[in-house]
């Protein structure tokens, strides 16, 4: 008994002896806190806006809404922009590049605007498509599907614009383009109003924005902005850029 008390004492003294000899040496004997592992995380990798109220866990990393790469839409009197005009600019010229990409014979192609949404947009990438591939003469038209509605009988027929197709259809490869697709309901129309200009092999449909609530099966082929939106809302695309506007309560 004597014996096991005496051992006893000598490991207790060890112990002691050893927590002093790591005190003494500045070492700490505790595990380095969440702060200071956070701060060599950001001395590492530059990040500077990591959170220091959270501890980092498994490579889950807190960020402050200050870091995250957003952009700030600008509200108007009109609404709010969510794409401004360089940005309708970028995309007009991708949306060129893409038809150019899937039909490399230009020969048999046509692009058309649909009245009066599209006729902008379609003579800007009429005038891309040219540009860079100068040995075809792309053509460049205009329907107005005013007479072609389906609910021309619920309201005044508007004749916005006179059409004007510079070739026959027939056998050629149409690029249909409108600014905004909604419904489907003007595409079904345009469509329709294309066949008294004959049989087209294939169209194509290009639209700046397609802010969905489809009510027919039709879908583009190249797309600006996908834009969720609110049935209600009220989606104007120009030169200047895309607003968004609520409609009023």
């Amino acid at each position: 008994m004597g014996t096991l008390l005496r051992l006893r004492a000598i490991s207790t003294g060890r112990s002691s002896n050893a927590n002093s000899a790591r005190s003494s040496s500045g070492v700490e004997s505790e595990s380095p806190s969440n702060e200071s592992c956070e701060a060599r995380t950001e001395g590492q990798h530059g990040f500077s806006d990591f959170s220091t109220h959270a501890p980092l866990s498994r490579g889950v990393f807190h960020v402050r809404s200050s870091a995250l790469d957003t952009r700030v839409s600008a509200v108007t009197d009109s609404g709010v922009v969510v794409l401004g005009a360089d940005d309708v600019s970028r995309a007009i010229s991708r949306i060129a590049h893409e038809i150019i990409e899937r039909n490399p014979v230009l020969d048999s192609l046509v692009i058309v605007g649909m009245q009066t949404g599209g006729t902008w947009i379609a003579q800007r990438l009429c005038e891309l498509v040219n540009e860079r591939q100068q040995s075809v003469g792309v053509p460049l038209g205009a329907i107005d599907i005013s007479m072609y509605r389906d609910d021309y009988s619920l309201r005044p027929v508007v004749l916005s614009a006179p059409s004007d197709i510079p070739c026959d259809l027939t056998g050629r490869t149409v690029v249909l383009v409108d600014d905004v697709l909604f419904t489907g309901r003007t595409v079904r129309a345009a469509l329709e109003a294309l066949n008294d200009y004959g049989r087209p092999r294939a169209v194509q449909l290009a639209v700046m924005v397609d802010r969905g609530h489809r009510e027919l099966p039709i879908r583009p082929d190249y797309i600006g902005k996908n834009l969720p939106t609110h049935a209600s809302d009220e989606v104007t695309v120009g030169l200047d850029g895309i607003t968004v506007k609520a409609a009023a309560e």
